[in-house]
């Protein structure tokens, strides 16, 4: 573990802003890196989330706030999750015991904890076009002869295709701005693509840097002329790489290039960023970071260098509370065996291949396993084209990141009718990364695309299942999807009523209750909380809730109210769908939708998130009763009961 300063005084306790931090003397520098790790370390084993990426930015972070005058200049971080050494630097070092929990410290930037954040929690590759519009801004109101932009992005954010549409428009421009790439080799796991190859070849040109070294050496070393020559050789830093290490990929853009920088020389970088900030078009500073630095157990770990972690020993790195078996191991497991039945299925990961549990599957089949980088629509293009060469592509993604890449599951995927399956990780709540990782939108947004087969299983024995049924599909996209983290015990079907599997029965029902995927749980708590106080119930788990099996029509005519509880949107969700599908069979039985409400959800436990939402067995039970309660007040005093339902709480 990376210790802190020797004696009881806190540099970064008197750190409440950049403007303090200006203030402390460069040879007090180290040691204040020092105890950022140290503190990270400690909070970060203590609650969970992005240790490595974080542990990596710590001097980059520092020189950052030294040159620049944050809030004043704007800084805006890709993605977000290697913010924290930001946060402390800007006054928030107290709210660490908190992070990612409910009312604490959210764990991306967050315009409501700090006027220095710019951008809430995101996803990659989009900093560069934020940066971009706040640079055409600041010209527009005659700001930007005063004030500066900086966009921090990440190697891997840089396979992502908006990055370079960015780009593109930033080099033409001509307006300043400086563009700090954060290299570490990787995204989640190590980098890949074009784009990682050039940067490699910067990253490890050692005839450039003996050059360099040498020569600063000897120059700083040099009576009164040698800062000054020293400074002066960096102007010509071009045409030696020219020479030794040709790096086009930026100036060839249109783009001033500074670098590599060593990313954990403090110095050097505050050195590269007051050159970049004096230059008056925009600059790239090209910064080498170890991920995890400072940290030997991340250092050690070669698969995502602790990206993301859990609770873990601080000490030793190891987690400290084994969960069961999860979701993405179970679905990971049933796709390599699919993958030996089949020889025609391949898998598709944008940079996400541990996460999303197909390095099993490339361990198994190198050469039927794609990862595309942080490439979204790419790896849905792609799996377009695959299905066209005769293979049948399974990509596997988180889900809110599906968002990314809509338009190629309508137009390249739906309208082609090809049988390209979607693997929907963290699908639902996840809660602790907030607004922009909640995997919500799914069902909503695919209920409008034609041909479309959407699966929501409920255990292990239905996801496999799913899998199964997904990949028999030649002429259509399917998806499943499933949530994060343990899977549930099995839940099994007591009866079937044609298509939907019976879950639990409870007299003649007066409700019909419609469990979405890993809502089984709660809906057979909610069933029991139901009988107790005398109302029939039948719980059904359609399995595939798009298209909807017809059967659902028949079992709501005999009904008095049909509920749908789902872990998406209420808008446009399986509830809306349900509703469609009884008022075009003419069947006018009420329909009550439980879900997510349409608002973007605060960072928290996911049980915690699901209480607000009102997606408890008691809030669900008692809003029932209440229902009913209503209609039989309604029906009494001989009024027309409503055909809609409420739409849920």
């Amino acid at each position: 573990m990376t210790g802190g300063q020797e004696d009881d005084v806190s540099l970064l306790d008197g750190i409440r802003g950049p403007r303090d931090l200006r203030a402390v003397p460069v040879e007090q520098l180290p040691a204040l890196a020092s105890e950022i790790r140290s503190v990270l370390i400690e909070k970060v084993s203590a609650v969970g989330g992005h240790l490595g990426p974080n542990l990596g930015v710590v001097e980059l972070t520092i020189a950052l706030h030294r040159v620049f005058r944050s809030p004043d200049d704007a800084i805006v971080w890709d993605t977000g999750h290697q913010a924290y050494v930001h946060k402390m630097l800007t006054g928030r070092t107290s709210g660490f015991d908190s992070l990612r929990t409910r009312g604490g410290l959210s764990g991306y930037p967050s315009r409501d904890e700090s006027e220095h954040d710019v951008v809430e929690n995101s996803h990659a590759s989009t900093a560069l076009s934020y940066a971009d519009g706040i640079a055409k801004a600041w010209q527009v109101r005659g700001q930007l002869d005063r004030r500066h932009v900086v966009a921090v992005i990440g190697d891997g954010a840089l396979t992502g295709g908006m990055a370079w549409e960015a780009v593109n428009n930033i080099a033409t421009s001509h307006r300043p701005m400086v563009i700090v790439v954060n290299d570490n080799g990787r995204s989640y796991s190590p980098t890949i693509g074009g784009v990682a190859h050039r940067l490699a070849t910067l990253r490890t040109t050692r005839s450039y840097e003996r050059v360099l070294s040498m020569g600063k050496r000897i120059l700083k070393a040099a009576p009164v002329f040698g800062p000054t020559l020293y400074g002066a050789v960096h102007g010509l830093k071009k045409g030696v790489k020219d020479m030794v290490a040709p790096q086009g990929l930026f100036e060839d853009l249109g783009l001033k290039y500074i670098g590599p920088v060593d990313g954990h020389d403090e110095q050097e970088l505050e050195f590269a960023l007051r050159l970049a900030k004096e230059y008056p078009g925009p600059v790239i500073v090209h910064t080498i970071t170890e991920k995890g630095h400072g940290y030997a157990p991340a250092e050690l770990d070669e698969a995502d260098r602790f990206h993301g972690v859990g609770i873990i020993d601080p000490d030793t790195g190891k987690p400290l509370s084994v969960s069961g078996p999860t979701w993405t191991a179970a679905m990971a497991q049933e796709l390599v065996h699919i993958g030996h039945d089949r020889s025609d299925i391949v898998a598709i990961t944008a940079a996400m291949l541990g996460p999303t549990g197909l390095d099993m599957f490339a361990r198994e089949f190198p050469e039927r396993t794609f990862d595309v980088g942080i490439a979204e629509q790419h790896a849905v293009g792609s799996a377009a084209g695959l299905a066209f060469g005769g293979l049948h592509p399974v990509v596997a993604v988180y889900a809110t990141f599906l968002n990314r890449a809509f338009d190629q599951v309508l137009m390249d995927c739906a309208l082609h009718e090809a049988g390209v399956t979607f693997i929907l990780d963290r699908a639902g709540i996840t809660g602790d990364d907030g607004a922009s990782h909640n995997g919500v939108w799914d069902m909503s947004m695919l209920q409008v695309v034609p041909g479309l087969r959407l699966a929501a299983p409920r255990d292990e024995a239905t996801l496999r299942l799913a899998m199964r049924e997904a990949v028999a599909v030649a002429n259509a996209p399917t998806v499943v999807r499933f949530p994060k983290g343990a899977i549930p015990s099995p839940i099994p079907a007591i009866d079937k009523r044609g298509q939907l599997d019976v879950l639990a029965a409870h007299g003649d029902p007066d409700v019909v209750l419609v469990s979405v995927g890993a809502m089984a749980g709660l809906c057979m708590d909610i069933s029991e909380r139901l009988a107790a106080q005398g109302v029939g119930v039948l719980v059904v788990d359609p399995r595939w809730v798009k298209p909807l099996p017809r059967d659902l029509v028949d079992l709501a005519r005999n009904a008095h109210m049909v509920v749908v509880v789902e872990d998406g949107m209420r808008a446009g969700g399986v509830g809306s769908a349900v509703r469609d599908l009884l008022g075009g069979s003419g069947t006018d039985t009420p329909v009550r939708t439980f879900g997510v409400p349409e608002r973007f959800l605060d960072h928290g436990k996911r049980a915690d998130v699901l209480a607000e939402c009102g997606l408890t067995p008691q809030d669900i039970s008692r809003s029932i009763i209440e229902d009913i309660v209503g209609q039989a007040d309604i029906s009494q005093a001989g009024m027309q009961l409503p055909v809609e339902g409420t739409g849920g709480r």
